[in-house]
């Protein structure tokens, strides 16, 4: 099976966004795919962060990623930092990298934006990133269409390294899923992000209350006529529909919408209930995990050592292709 890579950082809880958009497409992938997924902490350390929060978050994140599905026996799941060949590679990628392919990342220019201060392990994640996903000679890597960029530089990245050392490793294809993209209930023109207020993001850990608020109060339209299109955030809301209800109820919940007949109490009360039937189990499993700490801590441990073993044997060939490698001077 092709060896797939991705990963995610420890920075909060998982919101609908995540879990429809990303994190359901990987658990599909694990059935297909000898998958390696990753808790990115050291790309965590490029913004602001509470340093005695970080470990904790990483572990957390983990649980996360296995209640939603993410199975420690299909795919190999890790803390990145625990694996220190990834900021070794990283360096060695560094001498191949064009600085003006780091000046043209989007992300980068976005994130730096509007910052006093930017540091330059913020310009260098697209190289970490690249380490990340070529330190297992991953040839898949999904992602969503803001990451193709990055995918695309990993690429040149290898290419690079391939022409000036010795062919060894592959040149990735990202894996775009074709998730819908949830807004944010509060402002449907914006992406649902844990970057933004709490107000933007729900929770895929959230208590039902403060889910239902959420729902309940999202931002619709004044009403709408017969044949009349879809405000954003109705649209927002079937999108939600879509992904949780049986068909049945949301060709019920469209006809109204055709006929101008549509009550939006009745549409927001079935996302919330069919929402909370997709995600209570995943909540139910994330509480069987914390009762088990030290076992998913065991888990993320055999985790790393499987990756270790990966990265220490491509590593070896790595170093020798550069001419770095300790046993020349032994």
């Amino acid at each position: 099976m092709a060896k797939l890579f991705s990963g995610i950082q420890p920075t909060g809880d998982l919101h609908l966004g995540n879990y429809f958009g990303a994190i359901t497409n990987w658990v599909d992938l694990q059935k297909e795919h000898d998958t390696v997924y990753c808790v990115v902490d050291l790309h965590a350390i490029t913004s602001d962060y509470e340093p005695k929060n970080l470990r904790d978050n990483s572990v957390e994140q983990a649980m996360d990623l296995m209640a939603c599905g993410i199975d420690p026996d299909e795919s190999i799941l890790f803390v990145q930092s625990e694996v220190t060949e990834h900021v070794e590679l990283q360096w060695i990628f560094n001498s191949v990298t064009s600085y003006g392919d780091l000046t043209r990342m989007t992300q980068f220019k976005d994130k730096s934006e509007d910052r006093d201060f930017v540091s330059a392990g913020l310009f260098d994640y697209p190289v970490l990133q690249a380490a990340d996903i070529l330190l297992y000679k991953a040839s898949k890597v999904p992602v969503g269409e803001d990451q193709i960029q990055h995918v695309e530089l990993t690429r040149r990245i290898a290419r690079k390294f391939n022409s000036r050392f010795g062919e060894f490793f592959p040149e990735p294809e990202p894996i775009v899923g074709k998730a819908a993209r949830i807004m944010s209930t509060a402002d449907p023109e914006k992406k649902m992000s844990k970057s933004a207020h709490d107000k933007h993001a729900i929770g895929l850990m959230e208590n039902e209350d403060s889910i239902w608020e959420k729902v309940k109060t999202a931002v619709t339209d004044p009403g709408q006529s017969e044949g009349e299109a879809m405000s954003p955030g109705v649209a927002n809301l079937f999108t939600l529909l879509e992904l949780t209800a049986p068909e049945s109820t949301v060709e019920s919940f469209r006809d109204d919408h055709r006929e101008g007949n549509l009550m939006y109490i009745d549409l927001k009360e079935a996302v919330y209930e069919n929402l909370m039937s997709e995600i209570r189990p995943v909540q139910e499993k994330k509480q069987e995990l914390l009762n088990n700490r030290d076992q998913v801590k065991e888990i993320l441990e055999e985790g790393s050592e499987k990756a270790r073993e990966i990265a220490a044997r491509n590593m070896k060939k790595v170093r020798e292709l550069v001419g770095i490698n300790p046993s020349h001077f032994s």
